[in-house]
């Protein structure tokens, strides 16, 4: 599967951003997958977490390697691609070959670095608004993400109901927990104290590896719970032990470093930085009660947590689905057990796909759509 990029610029050739900044030109990369039928009535957006990208199914064509939702999206599959068009984008601030940092600049003919703008949830969306238009879809079948991605879900719902018929918000909430956050920092703190990051502006030297690799490890320590890493490690010693003092000697400590290293092959510290800080901004009850933040709107919305998950807990899901019945919307909640943790919406395939497989046929026939 090969990545498409679409370039879109506002009137005076630029996004207008939450910041009151302005961003443009703007090039989004996307993959699609299936068909989209004469209606264009049976198209599924889904939205990436922090470090995602647009290759969600399939085998990329750059690396042979399977999208990170393959095993959900597909012929057959809880996704069903013989039912529907899928469409995965990349989001604004990414560096998988959307606009970002580490884009180029046409003002200066280098990176932007830190001279690009901050962007937001809402950012994101808009942007992804153009590229659904782009396509000629007027509404959306369903919205569908984990983690960030089902904060973008949450945001299409309130800033754009008309243009959906349904959501699935996974794994995720309304806003993010002083926890959330901190968790956040420490990481960012791991990036700047890098001695390459040298403000941002690292692109034509060495990058600051060692600083993004612990952010990263930190965070997959999030993703996991206590009875996963007892399961998958245990308290084992690694065979080929490094002589040197306060090596990584235990499996696990092998394990986050292999993450981190890996991450770093294929991520931007900058991305990282403006990333975690639009999930950490976002607040959907900003300027809004639970009774009114979905007020008005119709799609159906099912919202899915996992028992194990304490990064983001079962209370925020449930919060969602409040604010859903209090503003009259048709919502469903489904909590499913798992050891994973956060990782779960990841890795809990078969029940997400029997859920999410039935709610979109009922969203589809509930609105009538043409699948030829």
């Amino acid at each position: 599967m090969k990545a498409k990029h679409f370039t879109f610029a506002e009137p005076l050739n630029e996004l207008s951003l939450e910041s009151g900044e302005r961003l443009g030109p703007i090039t989004l990369a996307y993959e699609t997958y299936g068909a989209l039928n004469d209606k264009k009535s049976n198209a599924v957006l889904v939205l990436h977490a922090l470090s995602g990208d647009a290759h969600a199914a399939g085998l990329g064509s750059d690396n042979g390697l399977a999208g990170w939702w393959d095993n959900l999206i597909g012929p057959g599959k809880g996704i069903d691609t013989d039912k529907y068009f899928v469409i995965c984008s990349n989001v604004i601030g990414g560096c998988r070959g959307s606009t970002g940092p580490s884009s180029i600049n046409p003002k200066t003919g280098s990176p932007y670095a830190l001279n690009f703008p901050f962007v937001t949830i809402g950012d994101m969306v808009k942007a992804q608004v153009r590229l659904i238009d782009h396509l000629g879809i007027e509404k959306l079948l369903a919205v569908v993400g984990g983690s960030m991605g089902g904060m973008q879900a949450l945001q299409w719902m309130t800033s754009y109901p008309e243009r959906i018929r349904s959501a699935i918000p996974i794994a995720t909430a309304l806003k993010h927990s002083p926890q959330q956050i901190a968790f956040n920092e420490v990481g960012r703190q791991a990036v700047v104290a890098d001695p390459s990051w040298n403000n941002g502006n690292y692109y034509q030297s060495k990058v600051p590896a060692n600083g993004l690799a612990v952010a990263r490890m930190i965070g997959h320590i999030t993703y996991m719970s206590d009875e996963s890493m007892t399961t998958k490690f245990g308290r084992r010693i690694k065979t080929e032990k490094d002589p040197t003092k306060f090596s990584a000697d235990f499996e696990v400590e092998g394990y986050l470093h292999h993450k981190g290293d890996n991450f770093v092959k294929r991520f931007d510290a900058n991305s990282y930085l403006y990333i975690t800080k639009a999930t950490d901004y976002f607040n959907l009850l900003k300027g809004h009660s639970l009774d009114s933040v979905f007020k008005g709107l119709t799609a159906k919305v099912l919202v899915v947590a996992f028992r194990s998950d304490w990064l983001y807990p079962t209370y925020q899901s449930k919060e969602i689905v409040k604010a859903c019945k209090l503003s009259g919307v048709d919502a469903s909640y489904c909590e499913l057990s798992s050891t994973y943790g956060h990782d779960a919406f990841l890795l809990e395939i078969e029940q997400e796909s029997q859920l999410i497989s039935h709610f979109l046929e009922a969203a589809a026939n509930g609105n009538g759509v043409n699948r030829e």
